[in-house]
């Protein structure tokens, strides 16, 4: 196993928006993307965390992605915004989004947000998060590239369509749900092939439509749905909300999330925020809330979703994040 240091969060954020600004990227858009970048890879999903940094900066500099794109956000209704990410990467917007969509929601009671001709979202659940750190609950939708089959089918139509949901709680950390529909993310299948380790069997097929093991032919093949046919119905209503409805390339239309090759993905994501306060009230909802998350903790062997990463991130805060010395001395290069 390679040997890792340990870097403080501040300078891991620096040395990833560096070494995307070294593929053309604008320093906005790069310093978002680093943000969400070492978030994921503190929280442990290595899948959207620094594995990500050689295919997004691959992509910018084939034009896959566009570095230098400003997301142009539009108010369609009192509580709806269109963001045109323009083919650039989807964090600013995201962050846009997340900005703007608590306030409407107080003010409509609903509020969302659909994104068009966007890019891989890495972890919702950090954006889900942040409304929540608002106030608000939330709930996002994304397609990405065709990488599942419809239920019973051989073609490969929908993406791995990950959703996510926060709700806040009163003196503690967002309750978040963060999962995609397919067995795994494929992130942990591309992290596993970078590394050069087998993945479990029953997560994908390769493209004979054989069950695999080997990373590199699962990135290949597909994916197989979560719950079976349930997931496969559930990819289904995430391509309807995230692309359908916005109007972005279907899974079956979008390019690689992986490579350079191609066009832009054009893919799309759906946000929305709810305001506890106009429905049963916000002490309503809280004194619920705290009554459910009490429930769950009380019963031994349970924990709320995402409670842990409470503790990854003070752990990353107090020691630093692990970097794999390979990947630092990459970074170090062009910082």
């Amino acid at each position: 196993m390679s040997s890792q240091a340990y870097i403080p969060v501040a300078e891991l954020e620096s040395l990833v928006a560096q070494y995307m600004a070294a593929a053309s990227v604008s320093k906005p858009n790069a310093e978002a993307i680093a943000r969400a970048l070492v978030l994921a890879e503190i929280d442990g999903l290595k899948g959207h965390g620094l594995s990500r940094i050689d295919s997004y900066s691959e992509q910018a500099r084939t034009g896959k992605a566009v570095g230098d794109a400003e997301p142009i956000m539009t108010q369609t209704r009192p509580g709806t915004l269109m963001i045109d990410v323009c083919h650039g990467f989807a964090y600013c917007a995201l962050e846009k989004a997340t900005d703007t969509l608590p306030n409407m929601a107080k003010e409509c009671g609903i509020a969302a947000a659909g994104l068009v001709r966007s890019h891989h979202a890495g972890a919702l659940g950090q954006a889900a998060e942040r409304l929540a750190n608002a106030g608000t609950l939330a709930l996002m939708f994304a397609n990405t590239p065709h990488a599942m089959t419809a239920w019973g089918g051989c073609r490969p139509l929908f993406g791995t369509n990950p959703i996510a949901f926060a709700a806040p709680r009163r003196n503690d950390s967002p309750v978040v749900i963060d999962l995609a529909l397919s067995e795994v993310a494929r992130g942990k299948i591309l992290a596993a092939a970078q590394k050069g380790e087998s993945i479990p069997l029953g997560w994908a097929r390769d493209t004979d439509g054989n069950p695999t093991t080997d990373a590199n032919a699962a990135l290949k093949g597909t994916v197989e749905p979560a719950g079976g046919a349930k997931g496969a119905a559930l990819a289904f209503m995430v391509e309807v909300l995230a692309a359908s409805l916005v109007g972005a390339h279907q899974s079956f239309e979008a390019s690689s999330f992986f490579d350079g090759e191609g066009p832009p993905p054009a893919v799309g994501q759906l946000i929305i925020a709810i305001d506890p306060g106009a429905f049963a009230g916000t002490v309503a909802f809280s004194e619920k809330m705290e009554s459910l998350a009490a429930a769950i903790e009380a019963d031994e062997g349970t924990r709320l979703p995402g409670s842990r990463k409470a503790e990854l991130r003070a752990a990353a805060a107090r020691n630093g994040v692990p970097v794999g010395e390979g990947l630092l001395a990459k970074l170090n290069s062009i910082g």
